[in-house]
């Protein structure tokens, strides 16, 4: 008996490896899930980029309004295939957009937004260590995050946000939110 167990067991750690994979095939790399989801913002006092002109970035700022904020920093090799439509989004007036540049240095964050254009309504810098990012539960920018009228967030996108995910995905659940 004890013989049979003994060739048993690795067979049903193969079959238990082999189910766990075979699942993992059909779940979206993309798809991470978020503790902050249906939780408000977390609390931040961020300090505005030099020269642009705003107060930063507060918890407060998102109170009154469905918004997007984004994650980004001039570091970013992803957050510069993005930026192109985030003006889009920006000039199609939508929502508004708040920008959180990320382990950046805030002139250096400025520079890049003065040179690639500037889509966000108010941009809090969050230098290293990137206290607040890493409270928004940030893995890596550029990522986004659709926060409700209340102050709440309601989705997390990881990425970059293209023409597919803006019609499928983000904008229809902020059209929802806006109602």
């Amino acid at each position: 008996m004890k013989r049979r167990l003994a060739y048993l067991l690795p067979v049903l750690v193969f079959l238990g490896l082999l189910g766990f994979f075979f699942r993992g095939l059909f779940l979206d790399p993309k798809a991470i899930p978020s503790v902050l989801i249906d939780r408000p913002v977390p609390q931040m006092d961020l300090a505005a980029l030099p020269g642009r002109g705003d107060t930063g970035l507060k918890s407060e700022h998102f109170k009154g309004q469905v918004s997007l904020v984004n994650i980004f920093g001039s570091w970013c090799v992803s957050c510069v295939a993005e930026h192109p439509m985030l003006m889009r989004l920006k000039a199609e007036g939508v929502v508004p957009i708040h920008g959180i540049d990320w382990r950046d240095d805030p002139v250096q964050g400025m520079l890049w937004l003065q040179k690639n254009g500037d889509p966000y309504t108010r941009v809090g810098t969050d230098p290293p260590p990137g206290r607040t990012a890493v409270d928004f539960g940030v893995t890596g920018a550029p990522e986004s995050f659709i926060v409700d009228a209340e102050g709440r967030i309601r989705y997390k996108h990881v990425g970059i946000i293209d023409e597919r995910n803006w019609r499928q995905t983000l904008l229809p659940i902020i059209k929802e939110l806006q109602k």
